[in-house]
């Protein structure tokens, strides 16, 4: 936050009491310029707490930044990387396995590749949840907070 002070200083606010909030909104602004949208939100949120920190310990009366709203944005497109087919299994091929924990490990990663499935859903795993339905094989995973969730996979 010693950027928006020094900011503030630069600009004429000489008093931490003369901060208002046109003068963190045109911080934000200003950020814009040259930041990502969340990284602007995330100094925003901090700068927040710092002034709710100081109201509630009597040194201002109102938070300025209380009232600024950061700058939009949405995802339209991921930015996680997916492996291709031909990567997942050079990966899968790359894990040794003429050791248990090869074995195991070629299972894990194999396991949540094919079904996205969370780390925490693959190691809480039982034998019951590997099924044969018809001609495929089913694997049941307990996400997080919610009901059974059911993905199936050919061989």
């Amino acid at each position: 936050m010693a950027e928006f002070f020094a900011w503030a200083d630069d600009v004429g606010i000489g008093n931490l009491l003369d901060i208002e909030p046109v003068h963190v909104a045109a911080w934000v602004e200003l950020k814009t310029n040259s930041y990502e949208p969340q990284t602007v939100k995330q100094q925003l949120a901090a700068l927040r707490h710092l002034f709710d920190w100081l109201v509630t310990g009597h040194v201002l009366h109102t938070n300025p930044a209380s009232f600024v709203r950061g700058p939009k944005f949405s995802y339209t497109k991921g930015k996680t990387p997916i492996l291709t087919p031909n990567e997942a299994r050079k990966l899968i091929r790359s894990i040794p396995t003429d050791t248990l924990v090869g074995l195991r490990d070629r299972a894990l990663i194999g396991l949540m590749i094919y079904t996205f499935a969370r780390v925490s859903a693959a190691v809480n795993m039982n034998v019951k949840d590997v099924y044969q339905k018809q001609e495929s094989l089913w694997v049941r995973l307990h996400e997080k907070a919610r009901a059974c969730k059911t993905c199936g996979k050919s061989r």
